[in-house]
């Protein structure tokens, strides 16, 4: 079969797996914006070791350093890119059409959410598109730089796209605290114009080491603690 396969891609191909399950949950029925952020939390985690997974191969080929390069991009963009947006219409389907089959009194607010959601498609398909410019501009210079030098990378322009999975948690624990009456979705939807922004703009951000990963990933369990515990407490 074509490809490469061997244990450097493993954990890609499951955060692949978690985006796409996501994105599915997330789209379905009313929405299920607890099950998708979760999701999307996993593929944070698989992607803060699956670079450290591959390193540990010394004795990788070309073909499959620059394999794991696309590979690795192709998931941020399904995992940071799309299901944030799949995230997002799942806020605003599980408010909106809910409160549309709870009482026919609704209906003359349909017309305002059509409104409102064509709005957030077209944040959405920026959102896509600016995590797509700003991972297929970095393949290609990362292939360059990786030809003129062996120095690992000390900073990075712009915010990666891996931010997705602390950033939007973080707006779905607000959604939680505030309760399940308040419709979070028109914030979280200015928060991807912002962060789509950032994704393509040049403000100089250092590569995080080692002990910055864990403290992230300590920050995105302890965020995962709090929305599971919100979950079940409040059921919704």
């Amino acid at each position: 079969m074509l490809g490469f396969y061997n244990y450097t891609v493993i954990l890609t191909y499951l955060s692949l797996c978690s985006a796409v399950t996501g994105i599915f949950v997330g789209v379905s029925g009313t929405g299920h914006p607890f099950i998708a952020t979760t999701c999307l939390m996993v593929c944070g985690f698989l992607d803060a070791f699956d670079g450290i997974v591959a390193r540990s191969k010394k004795d990788r080929t070309e073909q499959e350093k620059k394999f794991g390069i696309q590979i690795d991009s192709l998931v941020d963009l399904v995992a940071f890119g799309v299901l944030p947006c799949a995230i997002g219409y799942s806020c605003y389907t599980s408010h909106y059409l809910n409160s549309f089959r709870l009482s026919d009194k609704w209906h003359f607010m349909k017309p305002l959410a059509n409104c409102k959601i064509t709005i957030f498609f077209v944040v959405f398909a920026l959102f896509v598109l600016a995590a797509l410019i700003r991972l297929a501009y970095f393949n290609v210079m990362e292939e360059e730089r990786q030809n003129k030098t062996d120095e690992k990378r000390k900073y990075y322009l712009g915010l990666p796209v891996t931010s997705s999975c602390l950033i939007f948690p973080t707006i779905m624990l607000i959604q939680y605290i505030v309760g399940k009456g308040f419709d979070i979705s028109p914030f979280y939807v200015v928060a991807m114009l912002i962060v789509a922004f950032l994704y393509v703009s040049k403000i100089k951000i250092k590569k995080p080491g080692l002990k910055v990963i864990m403290i992230m990933v300590a920050i995105g369990a302890v965020e995962f603690g709090f929305l599971l515990f919100f979950r079940f407490m409040y059921g919704h």
